[in-house]
């Protein structure tokens, strides 16, 4: 399962992007958060994802925090 950071949340928009390890951003919607409520998610946490392709690029599904 791919692992990256959460760079950056815009938590009153309901979505994110987290950076890879090569440093690709993947957007992620609040309603693919796991185990975690999105409004407690906080930038440069560790997360784990799916890697999803959409129209618009990188998404990531089935986000979870890596303790």
């Amino acid at each position: 399962m791919p692992s990256g950071t959460i760079a950056r949340l815009l938590i009153d928009k309901g979505f994110g992007f987290i950076r890879d390890e090569s440093g690709t951003e993947h957007f992620f919607h609040r309603s693919s958060v796991r185990g975690s409520v999105f409004e407690m998610l906080r930038e440069g946490q560790r997360v784990e994802y799916v890697q999803e392709d959409s129209p618009k690029g990188p998404r990531a599904g089935e986000v979870r925090v890596v303790d």
